[in-house]
């Protein structure tokens, strides 16, 4: 087969996975999804993957490990979230710092 095809056939399967996903979450009983436990591993699925996007696009460019302005940006971000800041504050100074740190010439 030419790449192409396989290109397509490709595309086809992952609908049909994601299809068949819907469809499991239709399927699944309600008693197993009302659950709290069920509940509470989904919260934390949820900000684990969150933060692992996070961690990703903050600490690595072009598959290597970098430290630049984006790292002091979180970590500022992350001092005014534990102070209670409003999150357009937040947005705003690490924005400011990033901004600030790169036309120093870092990141």
């Amino acid at each position: 087969m030419t790449p192409y095809a396989w290109t397509w056939i490709a595309i086809v399967a992952a609908g049909l996975l994601a299809w068949l996903i819907k469809l499991a979450g239709h399927v699944v009983p309600e008693r197993v999804v009302e659950n709290p436990r069920v509940h509470r591993i989904a919260a934390y699925v949820t900000v684990a993957l969150l933060i692992s996007l996070a961690a990703v696009q903050t600490f690595t460019s072009d598959a290597a490990l970098v430290v630049d302005a984006r790292v002091v940006a979180i970590a500022v971000a992350a001092i005014l979230l534990w102070r209670r800041a409003p999150f357009i504050v937040v947005v705003a100074a690490s924005a400011a710092v990033a901004a600030g740190l790169r036309a120093l010439g870092w990141g």
